[in-house]
Formats: structure tokens, sequence, C-alpha cells
């Protein structure tokens, strides 16, 4: 018996995902709740579990298709049903009237190869094996499988066409390609993931939609850096995570957005959206791209908390790990370049939101203080934001309080 796997609910207002990866080939045995496939949306990877534990059945769908909720992606045989149905193909394959036509042209057609049986027929290759088995122009009569009930998987073949010895007249192209590799001008077209396809459209609606503009600033990041030598290993011993930059910059955009509530506010049609919360997005790489999760209620959490948030963040996304919901919403987002070397940008705004501060590596270089030259650890600070709602003074007010509070983290504490 057959169950079908299809796609799952995705979250508010997605209706669609795209293929990503197939876990699980055709006849690999398959457990209960076990990820068979990787589902690709507009935020996150999705993996699908398996309803029933049986074999993996044929795949509905290829790697990069787009699916809807609720469409079939595969079918899973029970334990009962996939030992039921192994011997069926057998009939019909020495029904077809294909194979001989194969054996005259060939000199051997798959059904007649020793031990072939039904699991090497066209018939009952699965897409993938198919696929695999015209790249490599290897014969499938000749592979031993070694899926269930002796079935060809694609490991199978690869391993199959890497043991064949290379025909002689294979060596006569060789000159052909040999320019192309000496030149180093070689191409390679891969097609952009959902996650990709995403930010690019989002990106480029900010462009078209705000009227972006960008003002800078530099801080003196001498008492951070003090603070948290002094106390990074206190801080660690009592909370369990390490002391960073990016608590500090959160808990004072917080402070910023609370004296200028122009920047932690959105347009919505003709009217403004003034928030009396601070859900404070915060940019993280993953092995897909750049992500944004949100730190709910930020304004209410101290350095510690934000940092274990962060911290919790970014593991899992490089696992894949973080959900929708984490990623929805989110009043003003903080983009940490410096991290990669970045010396100055300009951030694009995440819409709905109305800015996006953009932060620097640290850089040691000369400045005045006192009347006096003297080196300090700078770091450009860029706020780029919406003018249709943020006016330039906010935004430099906005920019000189976070660098008040910055350059004098007592301001923090006393919530000055």
């Amino acid at each position: 018996m057959a169950t079908e796997v299809t796609v799952p609910v995705l979250g508010e207002s997605i209706t669609e995902a795209t293929l990503g990866e197939w876990l699980k080939q055709p006849g690999d045995p398959v457990a209960v709740d076990e990820p068979i496939a990787s589902l690709e949306t507009d935020k996150v990877s999705v993996e699908v579990p398996s309803p029933v534990a049986g074999v993996m059945g044929q795949h509905a769908v290829a790697v990069g298709d787009t699916v809807q909720v609720g469409a079939m992606l595969a079918t899973i045989d029970s334990g009962d049903g996939a030992a039921a149905s192994a011997p069926a193909p057998a009939p019909a394959a020495t029904a077809t009237p294909a194979a001989p036509a194969a054996k005259d042209e060939s000199g051997a057609g798959y059904g007649d190869q020793p031990g072939a049986g039904t699991s090497d027929s066209p018939a009952a290759l699965s897409p993938s094996v198919r696929r695999a088995v015209l790249e490599h122009g290897v014969d499938p009569g000749t592979v031993k499988g070694t899926g269930r009930d002796g079935r060809i998987t694609k490991e199978d073949v690869t391993a199959a066409a890497s043991s064949k010895p290379a025909p002689a007249p294979a060596a006569a192209p060789a000159p052909a390609a040999a320019p192309a590799a000496a030149s180093g001008r070689g191409e390679e077209r891969v097609r952009m993931t959902r996650l990709r396809q995403t930010i690019a459209k989002r990106l480029k609606e900010a462009q078209n939609t705000a009227a972006m503009l960008t003002t800078f600033n530099d801080v003196d990041m001498t008492a951070v850096i003090e603070a948290r030598a002094k106390y990074k290993d206190l801080f660690e011993k009592k909370h369990g995570v390490r002391l960073g930059f990016m608590g500090f910059f959160v808990k004072a955009a917080t402070m910023a957005l609370r004296d200028i509530p122009s920047v932690n506010a959105s347009i919505d049609g003709d009217d403004i959206v003034y928030h009396d919360y601070a859900d404070i997005s915060v940019a993280v790489s993953s092995p897909g791209g750049l992500v944004v999760p949100v730190i709910r209620d930020a304004d209410q959490m101290s350095v510690a908390t934000i940092e274990k948030t962060i911290g919790d963040f970014g593991k899992r996304a490089k696992e894949g790990a973080l959900k929708m919901d984490e990623m929805k919403g989110g009043t003003f987002t903080i983009s940490n370049g410096g991290v990669f070397g970045s010396l100055m940008s300009t951030p694009i705004i995440n819409p709905p939101q109305s800015a996006v501060l953009g932060l620097h590596r640290i850089e040691e270089r000369p400045v005045v203080v006192n009347g006096q030259i003297v080196i300090r650890p700078m770091m450009y600070l860029a706020l780029s934001y919406d003018h249709r709602l943020i006016d330039g003074r906010e935004a430099v007010t906005f920019l000189v309080a976070l660098k008040n509070a910055i350059e004098d983290p007592t301001r923090i504490l006393i919530d000055l």
C-alpha cells in the first residue's frame, strides 16, 4: 500500500515552494517522521517528513520544480505493499516489445542481462537513476543494484561509471577541450534559489518604492572595547554566552528609537504606523543567503538576553533550522557587515520598515581628542532611511544618540 506525501502547510500567506533537494531516493528505507525532501520557501528551507515507515516510492516532482501546498511530492510504500509490488513489473517487462528492438540494435537488451530482473528495466528505473544512466552512458544491465530487492540506485550508476574503463576513441576529443581549460573561460549556469529570488525581488521593490537616503557617522569604540575586555569572562561565566558588540548596539538602538519614533515607524498606504515596541531584525548569514530573524521586544531585554538570542539565531541559521515565524515582522533592522571586513556601505531598507542601520569593521584611525591627535578604534555607522517618512534631522539625531550611548555605555545602564 502506497501513502502519498504532500507539500505541508508552510506558513501564513505562503502557498508554494521550490523542491530544493531529495533526501531519499526510490528504494531507500524510510522511518516515520524521517525527512525525505527539502523545500525552499521565500525565507527558509523546510524539511518534509515521511508520514509512515516503509520504502521510498517514486518522486512525483523534480529538483527545482515549484510545488503548491497540498500537491503530491512522492509515495511511500509500506513494508507489505513494497514486497507485493516488487515482482509486478516483471510481466510488463517481458511483454514490452521495446526490449527485443533494443537487443537487435545494440546486441544486448536491458531485460536480457544476467541478474537484471525488473530492477534495471527502463520502466523500473527511477527518474533520477534514468537521468544518471543517460549522463554517464552506463548500461543498467551491467550495474549491480544495492537498493531494496536489488534495485539500482543513483549511487550504483555513479560507481559503475567511475570504474568503467575509458574507451580508446574518447582520447580524440581531448585536444578540443584543452583550449577551453587553458583559457579559463568556463561558464556554469545555476538556477537561483527561491530565497535568493525573494531577496532580489524585495530589495528591488525597496529601491523602487522608498525614497532612500543614507546618512553616515562614526563612533569611537574605545569604551565598549574596554568594557568587553574587562567583563567578558565574568559575563560568559554567568550568562553562558560570549559578550559581543551587537548586544550594545541593539540596546543603544532601542533607546534611540524611543527618542526618534519615526525611525521605528512604517508607511501603510496613506497612513503612518508608529510602534511602541522595538522588534529588531538582525541580518545573519545562512548557507542559502542572508536571513533576517527578529528579536521581539528587544527594548525590554537586557544585553545578556539579546546576546543569547542573537547567538541562537546565528547557530540555527547555519543549520537551516530557523522557523518562518521568527522572520516575520520587525520594525527596524541592524546589519553588521563589519564581520566580513566592510569599511562602509549603504544598506537597503527591509520593507515595510523605514530604516536600517549598517555596522562596519573597527579600524584604528587618527582622531582629535581634547586638541590632541590620538589613535582610536573607530567604526563607521550608516543609516539608510525612507525620506518619505524620516527627515534628515531625525536621521542625524538618531545616529548621534546611538553614538553617544556606544561611546559612553553608562548611558545604557542608567537609561539616558
